[in-house]
């Protein structure tokens, strides 16, 4: 690898990405916070996060070609996603980074990227 590669590269690709979203979403499925605003079914919800973070971490741009462009705080505007809601996806996130083997410089950028993102998608107090 060298400085020049894409996030998605440096971490290896498709199979990463697919692993991470893996792990991500047994612990969001886990998780009392977020559980409730994820419908029952979640693998088309997992299929639009492999789709988007192949594409936010410089890999092909997956997710703009089957859905358009992400806008995602305004996709995210009928769920309540309150700032604990954003703590428990974070946490979720880096155990999933964790489980997933991400580590070093890559993981610091990626990480650094979903906290920015994570505390975009808040649209409502505290209950």
């Amino acid at each position: 690898m060298n400085s020049f590669d894409s996030l998605y590269e440096q971490i290896g690709g498709a199979k990463k990405v697919r692993e991470l979203v893996e792990a991500f979403y047994a612990r969001v499925q886990a998780h009392p916070l977020l559980k409730p605003i994820f419908p029952e079914d979640i693998q088309p919800v997992m299929e639009k996060q492999y789709l988007f973070l192949t594409q936010f971490l410089g890999g092909p741009p997956l997710y703009t070609e089957k859905h358009g462009h992400p806008m995602l705080r305004a996709r995210h505007l009928p769920f309540p996603i309150t700032p604990s809601r954003a703590n428990a996806w974070l946490e979720c996130m880096h155990q999933a980074l964790d489980e997933a083997g991400i580590t070093g410089e890559a993981r610091d950028q990626i990480w650094a990227r979903v906290v920015m993102a994570a505390h975009h998608m808040i649209n409502q107090p505290e209950d």
